[in-house]
């Protein structure tokens, strides 16, 4: 019997989910929907590997909403990660 071991990391999975796709994601449903327990350190280390990171407040709750663009700040559209 064979096991497969995933070894995405949060950072990468993040970067697929988000990028490029409009979609936004707060800390609270990222904690929920994938386990991601500190969205904006995993963020900050992607900002720090040059993805644009934008924040977008939300109407219902107080807290703020992330979104990535699809270029990076050089410009290009390849992957970060």
């Amino acid at each position: 019997m064979s096991f497969t071991n995933l070894k995405t990391t949060q950072n990468r999975f993040l970067e697929t989910y988000l990028r490029g796709t409009n979609q936004t994601l707060t800390s609270a449903q990222a904690a929920s929907l994938f386990g991601v327990k500190n969205l904006r350190a995993r963020l900050s280390e992607m900002r720090a590997m040059g993805l644009n990171i934008g924040r977008v407040p939300t109407k219902t709750t107080p807290c703020s909403a992330y979104r990535i663009s699809r270029r990076d700040v050089f410009g290009g559209q390849g992957r970060a990660i």
